[in-house]
C-alpha cells in the first residue's frame, strides 16, 4: 500500500507539472510552443518485448534516474527499463552494467541481448560513437575493444584522464596535467595542445563537434578558459583556437561543454550561469541562471535549448532558453543575455534527468517521465 501510495504522490506531482506548464509558459517567438504527450511511471511500466527494438523507425533516448536506467521511445515505452545493481554505463544504442572491480564485462542492445564479452578488462568501459573502451584500472591508458571483446590498440597518457569524447572515428582526451590529444582510429595520436595560461593546469571538459571537425575545452584553474579550436584542411590533425574567454571564477569539478543546434553553436558551464559561442558569427555570451545546472538538453534546435537547475534539497527548475539573435549585440566580445530565458517551471524531485530526441524533450523526476514537444502554431 505504501509503495501504490507513493506511485501516487509521484503521478500527482506531475500532473501539477503540467498543469502548471500550461499556465506558466509563454509562446515563444516563431509560434513555437511545448506541448505535453504522456507521462510513464518507471514502476508501473513493463519493458517493451525485446524483438520490438529491432524497428528501426523507433527512436530510443537512454535515462538514469534514482536508482533506475533504460531506454524510453517516442511514445514513452520502455525497450529497458531496470533497477540498478552495479555501475552502469549507456550509449546511445548498447549499454553495460559491472562491478566496482570489472574482470569480465558483457555489453548488450537495446533489445537487451550480450553483443560483446570483455574477458579480463583490467579497467572500465566507456561506450562512445558505437565503440566500446576500456579505461585502465589508474585512469591513464585506453583501449578500444573489437566486436569479438578483444584489444584492437592500446594507448598510454602522461596522466589520468579528466575527460573523454569520440566523434566521426576520433578520440579526444583531456589530462590532469592539462593536455588535449586526438587519436585517430588506429589508436594512433595526431594532435597534442596545452592550453596553458591558468595557474593549475588541468583539462575540465572536452567535447568534439558531429563530425569532430571542432573541439571544445575548458581547462585550467584560476583562471579558467574555454577554447574552441577548428581543424584546418579537409582532414589530419591541424586544429586552432579561434576563439578564447577567461571565465574568472571557475569550477573544481568536471565542467559539462556540449556542441548543440547542429553544431551551430558551442553552450559551456561557468560561474553563475551558462556561456554560450555562436559559429557562424563568431560571438560569445553570457545567461545567468539561479541555482546548479543539474541536466542539459545536449541537442538543442530551432534556437532553443533547455536545462534542468538545482536551487535547494528537491527543489528544481526547468529552465527554458531562446538563443539571442546577433543584431542584439553590437560588439564582438562577451554580452550578458539576461532576458534570453522564457520558461521556468518549478517541480520538487530529489533526481532529476532531462534527454531529448528530434522535437521531443522529455524531464524525469522521481519514479515518472514526461514527454514535452515542440510544435510550431
Amino acid at each position: 500500500m505504501a509503495a501504490k501510495r507513493k506511485n501516487l504522490r509521484v503521478v500527482i506531482i506531475f500532473l501539477l507539472f503540467v498543469a502548471y506548464f500550461l499556465i506558466a509558459a509563454r509562446p515563444v517567438p516563431r509560434e513555437t510552443i511545448l506541448a505535453p504527450r504522456w507521462i510513464s511511471s518507471l514502476e508501473a511500466e513493463a519493458p517493451l518485448p525485446a524483438d520490438s527494438t529491432g524497428n528501426p523507425s523507433r527512436q530510443f533516448v537512454h535515462f538514469t534516474l534514482g536508482n533506475r536506467f533504460g531506454y524510453v521511445d517516442s511514445s514513452g515505452q520502455f525497450a529497458v527499463n531496470r533497477i540498478k545493481s552495479g555501475d552502469i554505463y549507456l550509449g546511445e544504442n548498447m549499454w553495460t552494467e559491472y562491478t566496482a572491480e570489472p574482470s569480465n564485462i558483457e555489453i548488450k542492445n537495446i533489445s537487451q541481448e550480450t553483443v560483446i564479452k570483455i574477458e579480463n578488462a583490467g579497467g572500465y568501459p566507456v561506450l562512445l560513437d558505437n565503440r566500446v573502451f576500456i579505461f585502465g584500472n589508474e585512469q591513464n591508458e585506453l583501449s578500444e575493444i573489437g566486436d569479438d571483446g578483444g584489444i584492437l590498440w592500446t594507448y598510454e597518457f602522461g596522466a589520468p584522464l579528466t575527460c573523454i569524447d569520440a566523434a566521426a572515428g576520433l578520440v579526444l582526451t583531456g589530462s590532469l596535467d592539462g593536455v588535449i590529444e586526438i587519436l585517430d582510429s588506429g589508436g594512433n595520436r595526431i594532435f597534442y595542445f596545452e592550453p596553458g595560461g591558468s595557474r593549475l593546469a588541468v583539462i575540465l571538459g572536452c567535447t568534439f563537434s558531429r563530425n569532430g571537425s571542432m573541439l571544445g575545452i575548458i581547462s585550467g584553474i584560476d583562471q579558467q578558459r574555454f577554447l574552441l579550436l577548428e581543424r584546418f584542411g579537409n582532414t589530419g590533425g591541424d586544429y586552432r583556437v579561434v576563439y578564447h574567454e577567461f571565465l574568472e571564477t571557475g569550477f573544481r569539478r568536471p565542467v559539462r561543454v556540449s556542441f548543440i543546434d547542429e553544431d551551430r553553436r558551442v553552450i559551456f558551464e561557468r560561474a553563475g550561469g551558462i556561456g554560450c559561442y555562436n559559429i557562424k558569427s563568431r560571438r560569445g555570451f553570457f545567461i545567468p541562471l539561479d541555482g546548479e545546472i543539474t541536466a542539459i538538453d545536449d541537442l538543442g534546435s530551432q534556437g532553443l535549448f533547455f536545462l534542468i537547475t538545482s536551487h535547494s534539497t528537491r527543489r528544481n527548475e526547468l529552465v527554458g532558453i531562446k538563443m539571442p539573435a546577433d543584431r542584439r549585440f553590437g560588439f564582438p566580445a562577451a554580452g550578458i543575455a539576461r532576458d534570453a530565458i522564457f520558461m521556468k517551471v518549478s517541480f520538487k524531485s530529489d533526481d532529476v534527468f532531462l534527454g531529448r530526441t528530434g522535437s521531443m524533450l522529455i524531464a524525469g523526476g522521481g519514479t515518472a517521465l514526461i514527454s514535452l514537444e515542440l510544435e510550431d502554431k
